[in-house]
């Protein structure tokens, strides 16, 4: 097995080895990823289906929102 860390100078506690490992993980984990790009925004104030009538349905002021788009 190879070592991948190797500690050159100092002297370091297993609290801080552990530490510099979880960071250095984390690091490269982020970039081993690919992101994906954004997904654009809909746009729905240029919808068509948003101009339409929608159903008239029975109850209080029913008659009143028949007649509104």
């Amino acid at each position: 097995m190879t070592a991948h860390l190797r500690i050159v100078r100092g002297d370091a506690t297993p609290e801080e080895i552990a530490a510099l490992v979880t960071a250095l993980a984390t690091r490269q984990s982020s970039h081993a990823q690919p992101s994906t790009p954004p997904q654009p925004r809909r746009q729905t104030w240029r919808n068509p289906a948003r101009g339409m009538r929608k159903p008239a349905l029975p109850g209080k002021s029913a008659w009143r929102m028949s007649a509104l788009p």
